[in-house]
């Protein structure tokens, strides 16, 4: 059963990202603001969700809640500051799109930077815990496989379609036939073995 807030009679923004461990495409970032007394049968964590489902739930998400937004960090600018400072740029921008200020962020992890002067909260698997974390962990994903799909259409001998930019068998080897494309992370490992 997921909590509805952290602290009651607060506006608060659940944050979280999808794309971290790719090895191509941008990574994706959600900030949602959930209505007090929000109820919303079937949200969870994104990674336990089907498809169908997911798509269900973000047309509930953004249409009831008070205000979401969406980051993007591009693989370019991923591999000039790193993928962990990538997913807090990705967050900030995702909460400087809210058009609200929430009084404090429920931010999905371990580790996250100060955003202008809003308090935060970190939660370990908090997509699983908070209401708020896992409405945006269903935003990220599936803003983020939309762009997937579309690269796709673009590049079609990667699966993307399939495997969204993970490190599968088949992209690696798909990367070794092909070679890489405008959207791989350079400064990641893109073929087995660390190549």
């Amino acid at each position: 059963m997921l909590e509805p807030y952290l602290k009651a009679g607060r506006m608060e923004a659940g944050c979280d990202e999808a794309g971290r461990g790719c090895l191509a495409g941008a990574v994706y970032a959600a900030a949602v603001v959930l209505p007090p007394g929000f109820v919303c049968e079937g949200l969870n964590d994104s990674k336990l969700l089907s498809e169908k489902k997911r798509y269900a739930l973000r047309s509930i998400i953004e249409e009831r809640a008070i205000a979401w937004g969406i980051g993007v960090v591009t693989p370019e600018e991923i591999d000039e500051i790193n993928i962990l400072n990538a997913s807090f740029l990705a967050m900030h921008r995702a909460i400087g799109g809210l058009g609200v200020i929430p009084d404090h962020l429920l931010i999905d992890g371990n580790r996250f930077t100060v955003y202008r002067g809003i308090p935060h909260t970190t939660v370990v698997k908090g997509d699983g815990k908070f209401m708020s974390i896992a409405a945006a962990s269903i935003l990220a994903k599936t803003y983020r496989d939309d762009y997937m799909n579309g690269l796709d259409r673009e590049f079609p001998g990667y699966q993307w379609g399939r495997n969204k930019g993970y490190p599968t068998k088949a992209h690696r080897l798909a990367i070794e036939a092909l070679g890489v494309t405008p959207y791989h992370r350079r400064t990641f490992a893109l073929l087995a073995g660390g190549r």
